[in-house]
């Protein structure tokens, strides 16, 4: 059981900043933020997230880091009622740089993604007969190559639940599953829960870029977007217009980055 540092009475962007970087496991990290955003008041919470947020649009090395962790634990499972709660607070308090993290944008019918459920989706067969969910759960925890390939295609979220976290998994498989069109909602949510792959800077454009990616979680993963990144969104009509809108708005207030910083970016996730 991984311990659990205390948690302050009342929350501030240095604090949460500072503890969470004092953690040197990102899935440690993530848990640590998750507990925070579970249990903190739900008005000092959202200010010190809205100053985490701000620090991190100045490109503040510190609360960009810190702010991998934020986007981990509010993407986690369980925890739609709390971003709900500080999308309302975001709102009330006009805490700008907070709501553009937790913005769920409306997609218009012509950019609606696919159905998210597996229901009526193809089973996938290895050794020539359709195999049930439970041996495909089973495969993928350690498949050869061969059949990691057919559990890639796999429409099922618990198998990629599973697949993404086998060690034979590589950073260009993973790419590609998140870039695949068209892609499953219920698949890309996995890829973005997944706190090892979402780190990966290819794996972060590959959710963004993708318009099956569930709105909230886009914008939510467009926060840890460089400027060049967010150019390249901006620019790309494939991505749904209220993501672009997003992207937009953090693009416009990224300050000037030198050359270096995606290189030192990528390599802090390694």
């Amino acid at each position: 059981m991984r311990p659990k540092p205390p948690i302050a009475p009342r929350t501030t962007a240095e604090s949460l900043v500072r503890t969470t970087l004092s953690l040197g496991d990102a899935s440690l990290r993530a848990d640590y933020v998750a507990s925070v955003v579970r249990d903190a008041d739900i008005a000092s919470l959202a200010r010190a997230l809205d100053g985490v947020c701000e620090q991190a649009e100045q490109a503040e090395a510190p609360a960009r880091e810190a702010l991998l962790s934020v986007v981990d634990a509010l993407n986690a499972v369980g925890m739609e009622d709390r971003v709900q709660l500080l999308r309302e607070q975001a709102a009330g308090e006009s805490l700008l740089a907070l709501e553009r993290l937790l913005r769920q944008p409306v997609r218009g019918p012509e950019s609606a993604p696919p159905a998210a459920g597996a229901k009526g989706a193809r089973a996938i067969a290895i050794g020539g007969r359709p195999m049930t969910l439970g041996e495909r759960k089973s495969l993928a925890r350690r498949p050869d190559r061969d059949t990691m390939e057919h559990l890639l295609a796999d429409p099922h979220p618990d198998v990629i639940h599973r697949l993404l976290r086998n060690p034979r998994v590589l950073e260009d498989d993973v790419v590609r599953l998140a870039a695949r069109r068209p892609g499953r909602a219920d698949v890309l949510a996995e890829i973005a829960r997944a706190t090892k792959w979402v780190h990966r800077p290819r794996v972060r454009m590959a959710l963004v870029m993708n318009p099956a990616t569930p709105a909230p979680i886009a914008a939510r993963i467009a926060g840890l977007l460089l400027r060049p990144e967010l150019e390249l969104v901006v620019g790309s009509p494939t991505v749904p217009a209220p993501v672009r809108a997003v992207c937009r708005e953090h693009l416009e207030r990224r300050p000037p980055v030198e050359a270096t910083e995606a290189a030192e970016d990528e390599d802090r996730v390694h």
